[in-house]
């Protein structure tokens, strides 16, 4: 009968196990369990919420999917167009480009939070009124941005707004309405009382990376 020599392999459960015949088998510790699901807890619009998520999950398909927030819309999902912008903390970031878990412990203000088919916020007002939409896909995201930005700087010049609206995209309106609207918009937050927004924590937008970045073309360069 041949002898058999050379190398042998075993195969465990937990590792595989290579060795010359003869020789002592030298094992290694077998790799954690790989963690997929976490669960989270973070407040959105004045509300703790809590739910086990897969570690994968952006934060727009957290609102959208697991919050039932559908006002946030899911646009390019490479952070170009803003129409998934909501605020962290107070600041303006792009839900599409990050995971559901980084934003736990952080407090969310969706657009459902900005006003009410009966009652709407001031900002909402004058985008109606100045025809700052038309289909209105990319709308609630302009509104998000618009809030934080009139918190910052109450009486914007025309330059001003284009700036802070650069990193958003409409294919409709051609963008001279928006301007207009949060124009008035200014007016009009300046005598309404104001929406609770979280202030920002820890830096706020820097935070998280500029959500206006890598914008393409926009307010700024259309109008």
């Amino acid at each position: 009968m041949k002898k058999r020599t050379g190398v042998v392999r075993r195969t465990t459960k937990a590792r595989v196990v290579t060795a010359r015949r003869g020789n002592p088998v030298r094992t290694e510790a077998a790799a954690p369990p790989l963690v997929t699901r976490k669960e989270i807890t973070v407040q959105v619009n004045g509300v703790a919420q809590t739910a086990e998520v897969e570690v994968r999950m952006t934060l727009v398909d957290f609102i959208r999917e697991h919050l039932g927030l559908t006002g946030t819309h899911v646009g390019c999902e490479h952070g170009v167009c803003g129409a998934c912008t909501i605020l962290l903390d107070g600041a303006p970031v792009r839900s599409c480009l990050m995971f559901a878990v980084q934003a736990a412990g952080e407090e969310i203000m969706t657009v459902e939070a900005l006003g009410t088919p009966d009652r709407l916020h001031p900002i909402q007002e004058a985008f109606r009124d100045h025809h700052g939409l038309q289909c209105g896909f990319c709308t609630p995201g302009f509104l998000m941005t618009t809030l934080a930005f009139l918190r910052e700087c109450p009486s914007p010049s025309a330059d001003e707004i284009r700036v802070a609206l650069a990193g958003h995209l409409c294919r409709c309106t051609g963008y001279q309405g928006i301007v207009e609207a949060v124009s008035d918009a200014a007016q009009r937050v300046g005598t309404a009382t104001p929406t609770p927004v979280p202030r920002a924590r820890g830096g706020g937008a820097r935070k998280h990376g500029n959500p206006h970045a890598g914008s393409g073309r926009s307010a700024e360069t259309r109008t």
